[in-house]
């Protein structure tokens, strides 16, 4: 049974920075891409970085990019989202998510699990 349990949100003021992390199990972390993702109340979910399966690509939204990086360490079977110059916009549920394959994707539709989600709030 595929596990995902993120950890570290939490309430930041504006400019503060959040370390995210989710611990993977039940699959063979080294062979996906791993996503993250986030929802605002009232919005859709959102894209905000993948790595692929080596950490030798990552991607970024636009909001995010220059102030997120995502890092993986597959021998703790864990990913990571340090979040720096946080913005109240920022503010939303993040979700970490795995591909279940070794292709990279930017939609919700192209990762198979998810974990419950870590709230993140930041106050203006």
């Amino acid at each position: 049974q595929v596990q995902l349990v993120e950890s570290g949100g939490g309430l930041v003021q504006a400019g503060g920075s959040l370390r995210l992390s989710c611990a993977a199990s039940g699959l063979t972390f080294s062979s996906t891409t791993m996503g993250w993702f986030r929802q605002a109340p009232g919005k859709e979910r959102e894209f905000v970085a993948y790595i692929s399966r080596s950490g030798g690509a990552t991607n970024y939204a636009d909001a995010v990019k220059g102030r997120f990086t995502v890092s993986r360490d597959n021998a703790k079977n864990t990913v990571y989202l340090q979040m720096n110059s946080l913005k109240p916009e920022d503010t939303a549920v993040y979700y970490c998510a795995s591909r279940g394959s070794v292709y990279i994707s930017t939609s919700t539709s192209g990762y198979v699990y998810w974990g419950q989600g870590t709230q993140v709030t930041v106050s203006s």
